[in-house]
Parts: C-alpha cells; sequence; structure tokens
C-alpha cells in the first residue's frame, strides 16, 4: 500500500478528533518500535527535532529511550526521534 493511498483512506473514513488521536499514537509506537529494531548501541543516528537534525553516537538503548552521545554531552532521547544514518 502506498502513502497515497493511506492518506486518502484516511480522508474518506471521515474520523472524529479522538481516532485521530488514536491513529497519530499508533504513528509514533511504529516508528518507536523500527527505531528499536534497527537501532543498536555503537550506531550513528540522527537526533530529529521540528526544524533541524544533529549527528549523535548511541551510547545505550533503553524500552522506549536511548541514551545518546551528542554535542559532548549525553542525553536521554526518546526513540521515535531517532533515524539512522
Amino acid at each position: 500500500m502506498s502513502l497515497k493511498s493511506i492518506q486518502s483512506a484516511i480522508l474518506a473514513a471521515n474520523l472524529d478528533n479522538e481516532q485521530l488521536s488514536l491513529l497519530t499514537q499508533f504513528c509514533i509506537n511504529c516508528k518507536t518500535d523500527n527505531s528499536k529494531r534497527s537501532i543498536s548501541a555503537g550506531d550513528s543516528v540522527w537526533v530529529v527535532q521540528k526544524t533541524k537534525r544533529t549527528p549523535a553516537i548511541v551510547q545505550k538503548v533503553n524500552i522506549k529511550k536511548a541514551i545518546v552521545q551528542m554535542n559532548g554531552q549525553r542525553y536521554n532521547v526518546p526513540l521515535s526521534m531517532l533515524a539512522a544514518q
């Protein structure tokens, strides 16, 4: 299924705000699961924020967050904000 067809199906479904919130949470959980499967300690990643992305190195992967080395400091970052380089 392509992204266009998924977008069309969501628009055609006429979902209310509660259902859209559940769909949003589902998408965030999918991003977290994908990151958890593809990222491990020692990997180089991008920390993706709204307006920028910063390179980092994963130190440890926890259940929902990862500890990353970025700009000379360690940060606890949600897995949904990480993207592999």
